[in-house]
Parts: C-alpha cells; structure tokens; sequence
C-alpha cells in the first residue's frame, strides 16, 4: 500500500521517471490506445479495471484506489480515465483528497459528444450507445437486465425512451448495424452521431 504522503498536491511522485499512469474504464481501452498511438503519447502507460464496473458504480472508487496504491510509485503522474459515472461524486472526492486529474463530466457519453455539446442537447429521452457499448450491448444491457428470458420488462426499462443515440467513436459500418439492431430490439428510433473521441483527446494529452 502507497501511502497517500507519497503523492504531492499535483498527483506527483518522487519516481522522476516521466512517465504517466492512466487508470480508466475498460470501456475505453480501444479509444485510449488509439490516441496514445496517433498522438505519440509514448508516456502513457494504461491500466483498466473492469469495464462491467459500470453495472456497479459503487465498487468503482476502491477497485481505483487498490490499482493505483499498487502502481503510482512508479509513475511521476496518475490519471484517471473515469467521468463521476454514476459515483455520486465519490470518484471525484476521492481523486480531489489525492491531487488526480480525472475527466470532467457526468460519463463517457457526456465527453465523447464533449461535455458542452451534450448538456446543451439536454436529451432525457435518448439511451446512447458507444463504440463499446454497441459491440457488448448483449452482455451490458440485454443480459444484466434480463431482457433475454424476460422480453417483457423491455417496457418498464425503455419506455420512457424515445431513441437509442449511437455516438460513434468510429467509421465502422458493422459496428452502425449492431447499434441499430440494439435500437430495434428495444423499439426505439435510431440515430448515429460522428463524434470521434471528443473531450477524451484533450484531457489524455494534457495529461
């Protein structure tokens, strides 16, 4: 265990080795990569906890605090690729006690649109799926809420949906069927947005 004496108030350790740790969302493993290789961001050195973590909001904050107690000594920064998703504002308490820059924002959908964009919309009736989202939508939403054996609960969860919004990370035309096909199953319209990675390549680089 790291004690948090060890990291100063800028998320810096005595390590002087230069390079960057970033704890993030599973989720985001593929986009994270991406830019670390399109931006030359050969510091950066990824970790990610389980992105199922997302079902379970409340065991985010100490999984975090278990990877980097087990790993900031050697890093002269830490962040952490999480927005608040669904902590309450736990994560962001936590990085604040501990000097961490995290993304800003209520979750992935929110930066990915960028945050300025998405609060503008003000969407209360659309579920919005990502790259990530659309390719495991079966095993984060039609499993977890049982909507395999139990069709008839679609209702109850969705029905105060309007429209599945697939905010597409990339140009995959496979990936634009499996979102659509999400939408269909849930009986909602469809509709694909272009966002690229949006406030998450701001916030890695500045890292």
């Amino acid at each position: 265990m790291i004690p948090d004496a060890d990291l100063t108030r800028d998320g810096l350790s005595a390590a002087g080795t230069g390079r960057v740790l970033v704890v993030a969302c599973g989720a985001l493993a593929h986009e994270i990569v991406a830019i670390r290789a399109a931006n030359g961001l050969d510091h950066i050195d990824l970790h990610c906890l389980p992105a199922i973590l997302h079902n379970h909001p409340e065991r985010i904050v100490p999984t975090l605090s278990e990877a980097i107690d087990a790993r900031a000594d050697r890093y002269d920064r830490v962040f952490v690729a999480y927005a608040d998703c669904g902590t309450g504002g736990a994560l962001a308490r936590f990085c604040a006690e501990r000097g961490i820059e995290m993304i800003a924002g209520p979750h992935c959908y929110a930066f990915f649109d960028r945050l300025d964009r998405f609060v503008a919309r003000d969407e209360i009736d659309a579920f919005y799926l990502t790259d990530f989202l659309a390719r495991q939508f079966d095993a984060f939403v039609t499993r977890p809420l049982g909507l395999d054996r139990h069709p008839e609960l679609r209702e109850m969860y969705f029905g105060h949906y309007a429209k599945v919004v697939y905010l597409a990370q990339t140009d995959d035309p496979a990936l634009t069927e499996r979102a659509r096909a999400a939408a269909d199953a849930l009986g909602l319209d469809f509709e694909r947005r272009r966002t690229g990675y949006g406030d998450l390549t701001a916030a890695l680089t500045r890292a």
